[in-house]
């Protein structure tokens, strides 16, 4: 469990093994009254559950249900290698979910932040445990994405032999190889979500994907889907604010009860 006090009591340590065989290691956090809606939170490229900005957006969520949230392959605590939100992260968040099913769980949204609004878009697209609603933050729609700075230095740590000994020195990320067959792109399958219920959330001030890919996925999901794009928003649990959080929160629970 992350060494933090301001964790809620009850809160618990959570192990979920994916279906390659991967061991995640994650948290459950209480909801704060009924539970009636299980989260389950995928988080982005470099981060994890033991992350500041992290927990206080599982503290965010609670009011609105349990949160449940692993570490991605190749980060925190997990086993494994990054893929950087390919086949094996769409695996592990299926695991997640099927996990929180096995648990109880009667209404599961799943919360994906950058790599993780990715990987929750193609789990729900092409997953064997499939979510009741999706919610994707600050998601890529295609891949090897370098028209923006930040994602030139992701892509240099990813790509190079220098930026993967920095990765794992300095940020503790493990990566794999890279991909041989680059995989279905969030883009190529956002169309297969429907009927699950969809919501696309970006913000005018993101630096790593411009607005060009929320507009392309909100496209190809299709009518269906709610977007939001939110003036003010960065990216991903950085940026991300109580309000904004709360307001995922208000739409999922009507989501589900509608």
């Amino acid at each position: 469990m992350p060494p933090n006090s301001a964790l809620p009591p009850g809160t618990r340590s959570v192990t979920v093994v994916s279906d390659d065989g991967t061991v995640l290691s994650g948290i459950v956090v209480p909801a704060a009254g009924v539970p009636s809606l299980t989260f389950v939170v995928a988080h982005g490229f470099t981060n994890s559950v033991s992350r500041p900005s992290f927990l206080r957006l599982a503290g965010w969520l609670r009011p609105f249900g349990e949160v449940r949230a692993v570490d991605f392959r190749g980060h925190g605590r997990s086993a494994g290698g990054s893929t950087a939100g390919g086949d094996p992260e769409t695996q592990d968040v299926d695991a997640a979910v099927a996990a929180a099913r096995a648990d109880g769980a009667q209404a599961v949204v799943t919360l994906g932040l950058s790599m993780g609004g990715g990987a929750v878009l193609r789990q729900a697209a092409l997953g064997r445990h499939r979510p009741d609603a999706v919610v994707s933050l600050s998601a890529v729609s295609r891949w090897y994405v370098r028209d923006t700075r930040p994602m030139q230095r992701v892509h240099w740590l990813l790509e190079t032999t220098p930026g993967r000994r920095l990765a794992a020195r300095l940020l503790g990320l493990r990566l794999d190889a890279p991909w041989l067959v680059p995989p279905p792109a969030p883009l190529q399958v956002v169309s297969d979500i429907a009927p699950t219920p969809l919501l696309l959330v970006h913000g005018d001030r993101d630096e790593y994907f411009p607005l060009e890919h929320f507009r392309t996925l909100a496209q190809a999901a299709g009518p269906g889907a709610t977007a939001w794009v939110v003036p003010g928003f960065g990216h991903a649990e950085s940026g991300a604010t109580a309000p904004l959080v709360e307001r995922i929160g208000r739409w999922a629970s009507a989501t589900i009860r509608s």
